[in-house]
């Protein structure tokens, strides 16, 4: 895919979700769908492929840009532990395994896993979203 259909990949992405395509968005939003290809990325992973491509965007504006990417519903915020979010630009109900030895997060089959019933909410709370991270390790040789 050439770098023009990237752009005009991460542009569409961003107007369709009522956000501006600025420079640095622009920049970022290419990063993230500009292949078609559905990923997983930190902020730090994103803001040193930024930087990889030549563009001056710092760490902070990476973080905020994700947010505003979150809250337009372009990607899922995903919390792996306390210190370690990972974005996903993948949108449909599906759990992921992280790695946690690797320290990465991939998808797992959305069709092997079943969840019978969720606990009752408690009163006047309503469900907003469900995470499946399930924890994997490589076994001791």
């Amino acid at each position: 895919m050439t770098r023009a259909a990237e752009t005009k990949r991460g542009a569409r992405w961003l107007m369709q979700a009522g956000l501006r395509p600025t420079r640095q968005r622009l920049c970022l939003a290419e990063l993230l769908v500009g292949d078609g290809r559905d990923r997983h990325v930190t902020a730090e992973g994103l803001h040193a492929a930024a930087g990889a491509c030549g563009e001056p965007v710092s760490l902070a504006t990476v973080y905020n840009t994700l947010k505003a990417f979150c809250d337009a519903g372009l990607v899922n915020e995903i919390s792996v532990d306390g210190s370690r979010s990972y974005f996903d630009t993948r949108l449909d109900d599906h759990p992921h395994f992280y790695w946690e030895d690797d320290g990465f997060l991939t998808d797992a089959p959305a069709d092997q896993l079943k969840i019978a019933q969720l606990p009752q909410l408690p009163e006047g709370a309503e469900l907003s979203r469900v995470d499946v991270v399930i924890r994997l390790k490589r076994p001791d040789n």
